[in-house]
């Protein structure tokens, strides 16, 4: 926003007609350098200056928020990949699980970078998938912007072309799902992720040899992933103490948000914390809710957001992944990629620059 405004800002940018934002869902900066050799384009601009942390949680909907209306999730609302709606005593998934109860025009609680923009005149186009078009989470953190549907890839970074050679000031979100979905499904070391990385870089090379010199492009990442085998499945629901007065389990399976039952007593986040550390303080950072938020995890958090975080939480550090697993629960567990906690490999991911930005 700040070089359509005429340059400067956080990251320092020049001045530019039209920027092409790129975000590669799940390409973290330790997978990307560890495959260098098949992404010659991206990892040669990937460097110190070129690496940023992500925020917490590790998870797209929260992360996504955050970088469309540049608030941390204790502003706009989205607090991990399932959390507590209070209004409905449920635990929501926060990517599709939108209805009447988590409104996408007032659940995510700030504007977007698109609708400030709007008002200044210069308009905003998304480019993705066409089954996101219409999406609950679209609605609430890509409102302002015109949605541009491309199915491949290839297509998208066409369309973004088509879109800056309209000329006049403008900006461009293209989203790329592809790796994070394989990684999901086969894991981030898998041949079908390198062969969609390889995809991506010729795309990203071939764009960025077009840009002009007011067109500025930014490619980034949501988080990044690691790979937990099935061996490393932690199934918590089955220690009476993990679960000892939880009403709601949310988050993901690399960060648990445990909801204790209401008018639960004052201690009582206390007394499951201890019990966690006691058996998990080696595999993970634990905390109460006001532990986390104290230490800046969600950064300020307003008052209206405090009940959607959870009453303790816990977030892996080693390579393990939390499930409930009670009533015969094995949702997610077919996952081989996951992400959500605080570790470097899942906080830490590109902010490449090409064009009118290349450093």
């Amino acid at each position: 926003m700040a070089a359509l405004e005429g340059g400067g800002g956080v990251l320092e940018l020049p001045a530019a007609d039209r920027v092409v934002v790129v975000l590669v869902d799940g390409l973290g900066s330790a997978a990307l350098r560890a495959r260098a050799g098949h992404a010659r384009a991206m990892a040669s601009g990937l460097f110190k200056r070129t690496t940023i942390t992500s925020g917490f949680p590790t998870t797209t909907a929260a992360a996504l928020s955050s970088l469309t209306t540049g608030g941390r999730p204790g502003q706009h609302g989205i607090v991990g990949y399932t959390a507590l709606v209070p209004e409905a005593d449920a635990v929501v998934n926060q990517l599709s699980g939108w209805s009447d109860v988590m409104r996408p025009a007032t659940w995510q609680r700030l504007p977007t970078i698109f609708e400030q923009l709007a008002a200044e005149g210069v308009p905003s186009s998304t480019i993705g998938p066409a089954k996101y078009a219409d999406s609950g989470l679209t609605h609430a953190i890509l409102r302002g912007a015109d949605y541009v549907a491309a199915g491949s890839i290839a297509e998208r970074f066409d369309a973004a072309r088509a879109l800056f050679d309209q000329g006049g000031r403008r900006l461009v979100y293209l989203y790329v799902p592809e790796l994070d979905q394989i990684a999901h499904a086969r894991g981030w070391e898998s041949d079908r992720w390198l062969a969609t990385l390889e995809a991506l870089d010729a795309e990203y090379a071939r764009f960025s040899a077009r840009l002009g010199r007011r067109e500025g492009l930014l490619l980034t990442a949501d988080h990044g992933i690691v790979d937990v085998p099935a061996s490393s499945h932690v199934i918590f629901g089955d220690v009476p103490e993990l679960v000892q007065g939880v009403r709601h389990v949310g988050g993901d399976p690399r960060c648990v948000q445990l909801y204790l039952e209401q008018g639960s007593a004052p201690d009582a986040r206390t007394r499951l914390a201890d019990a966690w550390h006691r058996r998990e303080d080696s595999r993970a950072w634990i905390a109460t809710r006001e532990e986390a938020i104290q230490a800046g995890w969600f950064g300020e958090v307003d008052d209206a957001v405090l009940p959607r975080i959870g009453d303790v939480l816990v977030a892996a550090r080693k390579l393990v992944a939390y499930y409930d697993g009670r009533d015969g629960d094995v949702t997610g567990r077919s996952m081989v990629g996951q992400h959500g906690s605080l570790t470097s490999e899942e906080t830490l991911v590109p902010l490449l620059r090409a064009g009118a930005f290349a450093l």
